[in-house]
């Protein structure tokens, strides 16, 4: 086989369409643009987008604004006031509260913040603390540890 026998497949190319050329070509008169409307005319047709007015699609969709920030570190919030509401005491750990069902996913951060009061001395390990959720566990006479 050699370069000039190679051939391209049948009807893998089609004869470019000489519009207005004579009534051999099959498009005269109109030149397949129809007759009349704002198509068959020059510099005819609509903008990109244009829906027969209709409300186009780029107004029906709600305007979207503001910012999302990509580098945000999204917590599992736990309130000291829910240590009572579900009797959380001892050593309390995202595994503890996971198995208790307070929170939903146990290799996600969890915070504690500062609403509420607690009672019994409390050893707590998660991955971040509000200042007045540390002083009231300290102050209840527990721990609070920031795991890494």
């Amino acid at each position: 086989m050699q370069i000039d026998d190679l051939r391209s497949p049948k009807g893998a190319f089609r004869p470019r369409k000489r519009v207005g050329r004579g009534h051999g070509s099959g498009l005269v008169k109109t030149s397949g643009r129809g007759s009349k409307g704002q198509n068959s005319r020059a510099g005819g047709g609509v903008r990109p987008g244009f829906e027969g007015g209709q409300n186009p699609i780029y107004r029906r969709m709600p305007y979207k604004r503001g910012f999302t920030n990509a580098f945000r570190t999204d917590y599992q919030i736990l309130n000291l006031g829910d240590f009572e509401k579900y009797g959380i005491s001892g050593t309390v750990t995202p595994e503890s509260l996971h198995e208790r069902g307070v929170i939903d996913d146990p290799t996600k951060l969890v915070k504690i913040l500062g609403n509420g009061e607690v009672t019994a001395a409390v050893h707590v390990r998660a991955h971040k603390f509000s200042e007045s959720a540390k002083a009231k566990i300290e102050a209840a006479g527990g721990t609070a540890e920031v795991i890494d």
